[in-house]
């Protein structure tokens, strides 16, 4: 039976908020649908189970899976089901480049992006939009004229805030000073990698406490990258989620929530097990003694 997302309770992970909007704060990253480009029935299929499991908060890209990503969320999410789904721009898709995509920086790239993932979502108005910024000395090149100036940028969006296209922005992959001047814009969300084993982000995430906007860590139990450390492999996590027969991605996940007030998570699945794993994760209870012994192993 599907919830009505009216009671905390219903919520998993309990009641947080973003651009006004009361969310679960365990909601749900749409990234790895994109390895259900062939099976569009089973796409469709995890996005109710979320919807059914409390899930109101949802986030995707229109480069995801080249559009296809954003095409499932149109299908599968409907007006009733109150979900407030957070896309972002600043890149586009690259199907067949040496990277699924490529830097769309300039402000009417991002004005573009935001047309077309308002096609491919079916909505009127997107709740959010978050500008991802380009990295810097990162693997994918950038060039000459993609290096644009942030305040060219958050002028581009809050333009659309204001003509209704975008309920409100926020910023992503962004530097302490970025978000600092963004902050000054009225961004509601930071998005940026954060978690038990990347903790370089931890000003920006007390910030955003600070500020009472919504710190939404993307790879928050590691990089996606093959050969890059997991929370999973961390002995502490993985002690910790013995004592509470959990596992240790759901430690890593509670931890979030637990360390700071303001965390959405997104964690993404193309798994129904995991789907419910990670919705699980929002009821699990880490007392004073746990907390210790994972802040402890993240700073080691």
């Amino acid at each position: 039976m599907p919830a009505h997302h009216n009671t905390d309770a219903q919520r998993p992970g309990g009641p947080g908020s973003i651009a006004g909007h009361t969310v679960a704060r365990v909601g749900y990253g749409a990234m790895q649908l994109v390895r259900s480009s062939t099976d569009r029935a089973a796409a469709i299929s995890l996005l109710r189970r979320a919807v059914e499991l409390g899930v109101n908060h949802i986030d995707t890209a229109q480069f995801y899976g080249d559009q296809l990503v954003n095409q499932y969320l149109g299908e599968a999410i409907r007006p009733e089901d109150g979900v407030v789904i957070v896309s972002k721009v600043g890149f586009d898709p690259a199907p067949g480049g040496p990277f699924p995509m490529r830097p769309a920086q300039r402000p009417e790239e991002l004005r573009a992006s935001v047309m077309t993932n308002l096609r491919t979502l079916k909505l009127e108005q997107i709740p959010v939009v978050n500008l991802r910024r380009p990295e810097s000395g990162g693997r994918m090149p950038l060039p000459a004229d993609q290096a644009v100036n942030l305040d060219d940028q958050v002028a581009a969006m809050t333009a659309m805030r204001e003509e209704g296209l975008i309920g409100d922005f926020g910023i992503s992959n962004a530097p302490e000073g970025e978000v600092r001047q963004a902050i000054s814009a009225g961004i509601v969300c930071v998005q940026n990698a954060y978690g038990l084993l990347s903790r370089g982000d931890e000003a920006i995430g007390a910030l955003c406490q600070d500020e009472g906007i919504a710190w939404v860590p993307f790879f928050p139990l590691g990089s996606a990258f093959p050969g890059t450390p997991s929370v999973s492999d961390l002995p502490a996590a993985r002690n910790v989620a013995a004592a509470l027969g959990a596992t240790p991605a759901q430690v890593g996940l509670a931890w979030l929530l637990h360390h700071f007030p303001t965390c959405l998570l997104i964690p993404g699945t193309g798994s129904f097990e995991h789907l419910e794993e990670n919705i699980a994760a929002g009821s699990l209870v880490l007392d004073d003694q746990m907390l210790a012994v994972l802040d402890q192993a993240a700073a080691a």
